[in-house]
C-alpha cells in the first residue's frame, strides 16, 4: 500500500481516457460516415483521397462539358437540317425553271423565290448560335477564319513566245496540273485551238504563229472550264484571275485551303518555268476551332471545326454579278440586276443568287445546288459523328468516375462493422 501515489487509480484513469478517446473517434466516424475526418486519422490516406476527389469532380464536370458540347452540335445540325430543306426546294425550283413550258414571267417569279431562299440560308448562317456563340457563319471554322490570309501566287507567262514547246507543271491543292505548249497548232489568240482534259488534268495551249498575248486569259478560261467539267478537282477550291499574260491563282475564301499557314498549296513544280511571285502566304485567323474539355486533366480535349454554311461558301451565291458558278457546270451563272440581289448579311452588302431565268441557266444551276447539298451533307455527317463520339465519351467518363469513387470510398469512408 502506497501513501503518496495510487497506481491502481492512475492506471484506471489512463485506461478510461484511452477508451473515451477511442469511443469518441469511433462515434465521430459513425456520425460522419468518414474514416478520415482529419489529417491525423490517416495522413497518407487523406492526401491520396483528396487527389482522387479532384479527379472525380473533374470527371463529373467533363461529363457535363461533353453534354453541353452535344447540345451545341445539335443546335448547329438542326440549323443545317433546315438548310438542307431549303436547298432541296431550290433544286426543285431549278428543275421547274429548266422546262420550257414556263414563260419568261414564270421564270422571273421562280427567280424571286430562289433569291429569298438564298437570303434565308444566309440569315440562318448569321443567326444560329449557342450561348451567344455563332456556329455556322465561319466563326467556328478552323484555319482561315477572321484575320486569315488566303494564299495567292502569280504566274507570269510573258516569256512564253510563239512556237514555245514543252510543258509547265503546277501543283494546285496537292494535285499536279500540266500545261502543254503545242507549237504545231496555229495560235488564234482566242482559245479556240486550246483543249482541256480533266481526266489527265492537262491543258494544251496552241503557240504556233503570233505571240500569245492572250495567254493569261486563255489559261484562266481553260482552268475554269476544267473545273466546271469536274467540280471534284482540287482547283474547285481556287479562284483564277488574269492581267495580260499573268495568271493569279488564289485559295477560295472559306475553302479548304483558305488560311492554311505555310501549306504551299499553289506552286510551280517542273518544266518551262514561268516567273513566279508569291502574293500572299496563307496564315491562320484569330478565330478557329471549338475546343471541348472532355477529361479531368490538362489538355484532355477534342476540337471541332464547323465550316461556313452561308450561301457564298456553299457556292450558290456570289458577290459578283454575272460570274460563273464555280461549283457546277460552266454555264451556270449568278443573276444580275437589282431585282436579283440578296442581302449579304444582317448588316450590309449585296450578293447575287443563281440565275434561273433561262432553261440553260436553270438546268446548270441544278448541278451547282447538288454540290451545295453535298457540302451540307458532309458537314452534317461530321457533326453526327462527333455527337456519337461524345456520347461514348460521356459513358466512359461515367464509368471512370464510378470506379474512382469506389476506390476513394475504400480509403476515406468508414467501415461500420470495423468502425476503425
Amino acid at each position: 500500500m502506497r501513501i503518496n501515489h495510487n497506481i491502481a487509480a492512475l492506471n484506471t484513469y489512463r485506461q478510461l481516457t484511452i477508451g473515451q478517446g477511442a469511443a469518441a473517434k469511433n462515434m465521430e466516424k459513425l456520425s460522419s460516415g468518414l474514416r478520415i475526418n482529419r489529417a491525423g486519422d490517416d495522413a497518407a490516406g487523406l492526401a491520396i483521397s483528396e487527389k482522387m476527389r479532384g479527379q472525380i469532380r473533374g470527371l463529373e464536370q467533363a461529363s457535363r462539358n461533353a453534354q453541353d458540347a452535344i447540345s451545341m452540335i445539335q443546335t448547329a445540325e438542326g440549323a443545317l437540317n433546315e438548310v438542307h430543306s431549303i436547298l432541296q426546294r431550290m433544286r426543285e425550283l431549278a428543275v421547274q425553271a429548266s422546262n420550257d413550258t414556263n414563260t419568261q414571267d414564270d421564270r422571273n417569279e421562280i427567280q424571286k423565290e430562289i433569291n429569298q431562299l438564298t437570303e434565308e440560308i444566309n440569315r440562318i448562317g448569321n443567326n444560329t448560335e449557342f450561348n451567344t456563340k455563332k456556329l455556322i457563319n465561319g466563326d467556328a471554322k478552323g484555319p482561315g477564319t477572321s484575320g486569315a490570309t488566303r494564299e495567292s501566287v502569280k504566274f507570269d507567262f510573258s516569256g512564253i513566245g510563239a512556237g514555245q514547246t514543252g510543258s509547265t507543271v503546277l501543283t494546285i491543292g496537292g494535285t499536279d496540273y500540266t500545261i502543254v505548249f503545242d507549237n504545231t497548232t496555229d495560235n488564234d489568240n482566242n482559245g479556240t485551238k486550246d483543249s482541256v482534259n480533266e481526266a489527265t488534268k492537262t491543258i494544251t495551249i496552241a503557240t504556233k504563229g503570233s505571240d500569245p498575248a492572250s495567254l493569261g486569259t486563255r489559261l484562266k478560261a481553260a482552268f475554269e472550264s476544267m473545273r466546271g467539267k469536274d467540280p471534284t478537282l482540287s482547283i474547285s477550291e481556287f479562284d483564277f484571275s488574269q492581267t495580260g499574260e499573268t495568271l493569279t491563282i488564289t485559295a477560295r475564301a472559306g475553302g479548304r485551303f483558305d488560311g492554311q499557314a505555310g501549306d504551299g498549296s499553289i506552286q510551280f513544280k517542273s518544266g518551262v518555268n514561268p516567273v513566279t511571285t508569291q502574293v500572299a502566304k496563307g496564315s491562320n485567323g484569330t478565330n478557329g476551332t471549338l475546343t471541348f474539355q472532355v477529361g479531368a486533366n490538362n489538355d484532355q480535349q477534342i476540337t471541332l471545326s464547323i465550316n461556313d454554311m452561308r450561301a457564298v461558301a456553299l457556292g450558290i451565291a456570289s458577290t459578283t454579278a454575272g460570274g460563273d458558278a464555280d461549283a457546277g457546270a460552266g454555264n451556270a451563272v449568278f443573276a444580275t440586276g437589282s431585282d436579283n440581289m440578296i442581302t449579304k448579311d444582317v448588316t450590309s452588302g449585296t450578293e447575287y443568287a443563281l440565275d434561273v431565268t433561262s432553261a440553260a441557266k436553270a438546268t446548270d444551276a441544278v448541278k451547282v445546288i447538288d454540290e451545295a447539298i453535298k457540302k451540307v451533307s458532309t458537314e452534317r455527317s461530321k457533326l453526327g459523328a462527333y455527337q456519337n463520339r461524345l456520347e461514348h465519351t460521356i459513358n466512359n467518363l461515367g464509368t471512370a468516375a464510378e470506379n474512382l469513387t469506389a476506390a476513394e470510398s475504400r480509403i476515406r469512408d468508414v467501415d461500420y462493422a470495423l468502425a476503425a
